[in-house]
């Protein structure tokens, strides 16, 4: 299986002028947009709440939650993050993806607009 990383830009949401920018990697198998530790203190980015996350071998593990601005091919929204640890790397989880309106072709590992209903 192929590999997809995007370029991020994401801002502070309590100020806007401290910002990052990474390579993400696109995981459709992540609810939410993982941010290394170095990015969220960057940002100065202060957690909302933990939560608890199974990971594909079984473990669980608890991360906070933050928000960030997120910046995907010149469309910018607020989302929700994790707040990442030291070791843990920069995903685009789907929740965010989705709520761009874009999805990923599972064969091509390309990502595109994907047809938006409101019924």
């Amino acid at each position: 299986m192929g590999v997809t990383n995007v370029t991020l830009r994401l801002k502070s949401p309590s100020d806007p002028t401290k910002t990052v920018s990474g390579e993400f990697l696109v995981d459709s198998g992540a609810h939410y947009t993982v941010l290394p530790a170095a990015m969220a203190k960057t940002l100065g980015l202060k957690p909302s709440y933990s939560q608890k996350f199974s990971l594909a071998d079984g473990r669980i593990m608890e991360r906070k939650i933050s928000a960030a601005t997120i910046r995907l091919d010149n469309r910018e929204l607020p989302a929700p993050v994790v707040i990442g640890e030291k070791s843990d790397s920069a995903l685009l989880g789907v929740t965010t993806l989705e709520a761009f309106g874009m999805m990923i072709d599972p064969f091509t590992r390309q990502i595109y607009k994907s047809k938006l209903m409101l019924a």
